[in-house]
C-alpha cells in the first residue's frame, strides 16, 4: 500500500532525504530511526523525567563515514534554515521549528527557547519578535515548540492546569525533551540555553524555570505569570484580572536568572503579576527612561550578596498586553517601547549554568 505524503512516516523520511542531500548525515540517520520506530510502534521511554513522552534519542546512531582520500576544499556556508520538524511523544507527533543562523559555525552555539502565547504560532511569535534575526547576527540557534488546537483551541500552553505545572508529567516534560533533543542532535553549547515566552508562553517560561533550573541558564518573562498563580480555568482568569493571591514569592524558589517585561496598561494579565516575579529581591538600580519611539519606563536591577545579577524588572509604560519593541509583523507587539528581544539577549549572554 502507498504511503500516504501528509503520513508521519512519510514526513520524516522526506526530512531525512533532505538532511543527507545538505551532507547532514547523523541528523539524517536520526530522522530515519524516528520514523522506523513510529511505524513498529513507540518504543519505551529511556529518559528520566519525561512523562509521556517517549524520547527516542536513544536509539540513534550516527553513520560511519569513510575518511576522504584527498582534502576536499571547504564547500560554502550553509544558508539560514527554519524548519518544522517532527517529535514523536506517546500521544502522536508535536511538532517545532528550528533556526539556524547561515554560516554558523560547528562549535556549540547558545539555543534560545521561544514559547509563543494564545493564539499564537511559532511562525508569527518569530516574526514580531525579531528573533530569528538576532540569532544571525549574534549567532545561536532558536527553537519555537508549537502548541496544536488539540492541546488548547486558543494554542495556549497550560500553565493554569495542576497536571502541566510540575516536573516530570504533562507540558513540562514535553518541553523539556524537545529541548534535550535539540541539544543532543546539535551542536548546542549546553550551558548557555535559555527560555523566554509571551503570556501563557511567559506563564510556563516561569514553570520551566522552577522546574528544570539544570537545563535553563536564564528565563525570559513578558506579560506572564508565577508558577501556581491559578488551578483552572477560573483562578487563571481571577490571577490575569487582579493578579496571582497566595503564591510564595518566585525568589524564594527560583534559582533561575530572570529578566521581565511587562506593560502597565496591560489588561489582560494584570501588570501586579511581573512584580510578584521579582518580589523578595533586593532592589539595587532603578533606572528611569525613555525610547526614542515613544514609551517611558522604569528598569530596576536586582543583585544578590556577592553583586551578580538575578533578576531585571521592567515596566514599560503606556503599553498593553504586547512584546515591547517588536515588529508590526506578528501579533500583539508593541513596535514604541524598549526591545525586549535585545534586552532579554543581553542579560541571557551574562548567564551560564555552573557560573
Amino acid at each position: 500500500m502507498p504511503l500516504h505524503p501528509d503520513s508521519p512516516f512519510a514526513k520524516l523520511m522526506a526530512q531525512a532525504t533532505a538532511l543527507t542531500r545538505r551532507g547532514s548525515l547523523a541528523e539524517a540517520t536520526q530522522a530515519i530511526q524516528r520514523a522506523l520506530h513510529l511505524k513498529q510502534g513507540p518504543a519505551p521511554a529511556e529518559a528520566a523525567d519525561t512523562g509521556d513522552v517517549i524520547v527516542l534519542d536513544g536509539l540513534v546512531r550516527e553513520v560511519d563515514t569513510p575518511e576522504p582520500e584527498t582534502e576536499t576544499p571547504p564547500g560554502p556556508p550553509r544558508p539560514a534554515s527554519f524548519e518544522e520538524l517532527p517529535f514523536a511523544t506517546a500521544l502522536g507527533l508535536r511538532h517545532y521549528k528550528l533556526f539556524t543562523p547561515a554560516g554558523l559555525p560547528d562549535r556549540p552555539a547558545p539555543l534560545v527557547v521561544m514559547l509563543h502565547g494564545c493564539k499564537q504560532n511559532p511562525d508569527d511569535f518569530a516574526s514580531g519578535t525579531r528573533m530569528n534575526e538576532l540569532a544571525q547576527a549574534q549567532g545561536f540557534r532558536v527553537l519555537y515548540p508549537a502548541q496544536p488546537p488539540r492541546s488548547n483551541a486558543m494554542r495556549c500552553w497550560n500553565w493554569f492546569e495542576p497536571g502541566d505545572q510540575k516536573r516530570g508529567a504533562g507540558e513540562p516534560a514535553l518541553l523539556a525533551a524537545i529541548t534535550r533533543h535539540v541539544i543532543q542532535t546539535h551542536a548546542v553549547d549546553a550551558g548557555r540555553v535559555y527560555i523566554a515566552g509571551l503570556s501563557a508562553g511567559g506563564a510556563m517560561a516561569v514553570i520551566m524555570a522552577h522546574e528544570y533550573p539544570e537545563l535553563f541558564a536564564a528565563v525570559g518573562v513578558h506579560s506572564g505569570l508565577p508558577q501556581g498563580a491559578a488551578h483552572d480555568v477560573s483562578t487563571a482568569f481571577a490571577a490575569m484580572k487582579h493578579g496571582p493571591r497566595g503564591v510564595p514569592k518566585v525568589a524564594d524558589t527560583l534559582r533561575v536568572p530572570m529578566i521581565v517585561f511587562h506593560g502597565d496598561l496591560d489588561a489582560t494579565v494584570h501588570p501586579s503579576n511581573s512584580e510578584h516575579l521579582v518580589a523578595g529581591h533586593s532592589a539595587s538600580e532603578v533606572e528611569q527612561g525613555a525610547t526614542d519611539n515613544g514609551h517611558d519606563f522604569e528598569r530596576t536591577c536586582y543583585r544578590d550578596a556577592s553583586g551578580r545579577l538575578v533578576a531585571e524588572h521592567w515596566l514599560v509604560h503606556g503599553s498593553g498586553h504586547a512584546w515591547s519593541g517588536g515588529s508590526a509583523k506578528g501579533s500583539f507587539t508593541d513596535p514604541q517601547g524598549p526591545d525586549a528581544s535585545r534586552e532579554m539577549l543581553r542579560f541571557f549572554t551574562q548567564q551560564k549554568l555552573g557560573s
